[in-house]
């Protein structure tokens, strides 16, 4: 009798990531970011907002060492084995008191992830979108070390070139990166900051 495929109707890069032991595809694009800028690094301090099913948590983990730390946040709760220096918290990033940012920062890298739940109304996604997207920067702004990275998921509209714009008011560099394993139909792009100022 064969054995069913578990990864049957997954496409390639989900089906590599959970051969490499990543619960998503979305590893692979923190990874190019990573790569192209050289974002993560040993003993650095992270946030990841949005961190479910936990890939992007799992890979800064590894590139931050236990000399580092990575403070996971989301709605739902990762079920992961996480290592000692991860903190995985359940929460609405949107709704976040700063006490628990200011125990956990400030931060080297804020990483985020977040997406709406798509509904098919594309005007209320991307609106959505840009509100995560904003919220992640707040949170880079008020809790990023100085010289610290961002990293966000937008989802292309009419309000990128001012969100845009925002991202440079409190980072040196900005760069726009659509990643590799970003599926074909997909509007999402990755704002990326270096150089808190």
């Amino acid at each position: 009798m064969k054995r069913k495929n578990p990864y049957l109707g997954a496409d390639q890069h989900t089906q590599r990531a959970k051969a490499q032991g990543y619960p998503a595809r979305s590893v692979f694009k923190l990874r190019e970011i990573d790569e192209r800028v050289r974002l993560l690094r040993v003993g650095q301090r992270v946030v990841d907002l949005g961190a479910a099913p936990g890939s992007w948590t799992l890979w800064a983990a590894e590139r931050v060492g236990p000399q580092g730390s990575v403070l996971a946040i989301d709605l739902k709760e990762l079920s992961l084995a996480l290592a000692p220096h991860v903190t995985a918290v359940r929460g609405d990033a949107l709704e976040l008191g700063s006490e628990l940012l200011v125990r956990h920062g400030p931060f080297d890298v804020v990483l985020s992830d977040m997406a709406p739940s798509t509904s098919g109304n594309k005007l209320r996604d991307q609106a959505l979108s840009a509100e995560l997207f904003s919220r992640a920067l707040e949170v880079g702004r008020e809790h990023g070390a100085p010289g610290s990275a961002f990293v966000a998921k937008l989802f292309m509209s009419g309000d990128f070139p001012a969100l845009r714009r925002a991202v440079g008011e409190v980072y040196a560099q900005v760069k726009t990166i659509r990643a590799e394993a970003t599926r074909p139909n997909s509007s999402e792009v990755f704002v990326v900051g270096m150089a808190h100022r």
